[in-house]
């Protein structure tokens, strides 16, 4: 995993490697996040218990949307930046990678043609005007 931290030391963006999945399951991101997601490495005939989730009463008044894209097939050029539109780094990430920004901005350049990826962000999505705020970069 490789993380990116802004000049206060606080993380905010961090990439996961497909190399990365080494353990059967490995929490990647800390329960104090909004987004929540782990990385699976599970062997032929693994099973859960069959299982539904609940809802739950939230104590978060405000949250701020976190985003992950994982990508499937092709090539992207991530560019984090911090909280303060400074940019932090470039990455790149190939089929099975994934980043993750929890604070901060970020862009992306799709670099092989017809690259798939999965975008998830935390909920509910209100639209450009409600959800971002473009960087003048």
């Amino acid at each position: 995993m490789e993380k990116v931290y802004d000049k206060d030391g606080k993380l905010c963006h961090f990439v996961v490697r497909l190399t990365d999945a080494n353990n059967e399951r490995v929490d990647l991101v800390e329960d104090t996040e909004f987004i929540q997601c782990a990385l699976l490495k599970l062997p032929s005939g693994k099973t859960f218990r069959p299982h539904k989730h609940i809802l739950k009463d939230s104590n978060i008044a405000k949250r701020i949307a976190q985003e992950s894209w994982v990508v499937i097939s092709g090539s992207v050029k991530v560019i984090f930046y911090d909280e303060d539109d400074n940019h932090l780094c470039d990455k790149v990430l190939n089929a099975g990678d994934a980043s993750f920004t929890l604070y901060g901005g970020h862009n992306y350049l799709i670099i092989e043609d017809n690259s798939i990826i999965y975008e998830y962000k935390t909920g509910p999505y209100e639209g450009q005007t409600n959800d971002k705020v473009f960087l003048n970069i």
